[in-house]
């Protein structure tokens, strides 16, 4: 017979009530009777009942993940982290890709939140750093937590997990800098990505902070995608002044640029250096590998749906302060061997 949360209460000598609380994380229970209920829910093998939970309130312990990214990887590294906090929390995941551009964006959202009777959101970007789309949202009855790369300066009354992408940007660029580069360029992702911004104002910052010239040929508007490193790379390495290192805005981008120094004759790194960002498995798929700035996207995913499940726990505990909550990641430098020093 299928164990009921009635038998765990009996087995833990508790109340079902106590049970309930443990099973639903509302934090109100004392730290020997957690560990009372949680020893019989393991030795019993019990499985709550997600549908009941649902019908028990006007919310089901469902979040919703919202994103717009052509980064396969960044896509499956964040459900992955997300899907374990929601498996340690008895949520369920719902994922929703979107175009950003859509003019109806938000009502769409809004039908979905509806249909679903979510509980909460994890919104990434370029949605979650979409000022008037934020404004709709906040509107909506539901808890939500915004990735943002850059800091909590200009963000107000919304919770969010920030990726410092200029602190990372700065320090790979010193790095090329310490190697003797002083010819670096910048293959840019799309605009609409505030990482975007965040990356190339680093490697700006750094190469002003060292007296180096910004050549404005050196700075190549492109895309997230692997062909835009192609093509950036071509215009790079076309030009009269070429330069010595090139940092892409993403490891998909510097594959790319690899692709393309190959086939234009450049050794990587003795007459080229390449940098990436993110510590994508396109990181470790070139010949040699390449030098990047590892961004923990699985565990940033964990770390917005922990704070997102503690904020619903607080609200429907009435318990939450309308004060931000926020958490914070910055990608740090690996080395490889697509870098070495200027010749």
């Amino acid at each position: 017979m299928k164990v009921t949360i009635k038998d765990v209460a009996i087995h833990a000598g508790v109340s079902f009530k106590t049970v309930s609380r443990v099973i639903n994380h509302e934090g109100t229970v004392k730290p020997d009777t957690l560990e009372k209920v949680n020893t019989a829910i393991a030795e019993l093998n019990y499985q709550p009942n997600t549908a009941a939970r649902n019908l028990a309130g006007s919310k089901s312990f469902a979040l919703g993940f919202i994103y717009d990214n052509p980064n396969a990887y960044y896509v499956i590294d964040m459900q992955r982290g997300i899907l374990e906090e929601c498996g340690r929390k008895g949520y369920e995941l719902i994922i929703h890709p979107c175009e950003s551009d859509q003019f109806d964006i938000i009502t769409k959202i809004q039908d979905m939140v509806k249909r679903t009777q979510l509980s909460g959101l994890i919104v990434s970007p370029p949605l979650s750093e979409n000022p008037t789309f934020i404004e709709e949202l906040a509107r909506l009855d539901i808890q939500f937590v915004r990735l943002v790369s850059g800091d909590n300066s200009q963000i107000e009354n919304t919770s969010c997990v920030f990726i410092h992408d200029r602190e990372a940007a700065h320090s790979i660029v010193e790095y090329l800098i310490s190697l003797g580069h002083k010819k670096i360029a910048f293959i840019s992702g799309e605009k609409d990505h505030k990482s975007t911004l965040e990356r190339q104002e680093g490697y700006v910052q750094a190469m002003q902070l060292h007296g180096l010239e910004i050549n404005k040929e050196w700075i190549v508007e492109g895309r997230y995608s692997f062909d835009s490193g192609v093509s950036g790379a071509e215009k790079l390495l076309g030009l009269e002044n070429k330069p010595t290192a090139i940092f892409a805005c993403n490891d998909e981008i510097a594959a790319g640029v690899f692709l393309s120094a190959r086939l234009a004759g450049f050794d990587v790194p003795n007459q080229l250096s390449i940098v990436g960002f993110e510590d994508s498995p396109f990181s470790r798929q070139t010949i040699p590998q390449l030098t990047t700035a590892a961004q923990p996207t699985q565990q940033i995913g964990s770390s917005a749906a922990a704070l997102l499940i503690s904020n619903i726990t607080q609200n429907r505990l009435r318990t939450q302060t309308n004060e931000p909550r926020h958490e914070n990641f910055t990608p740090e430098l690996v080395v490889r061997g697509s870098t070495s020093k200027c010749k």
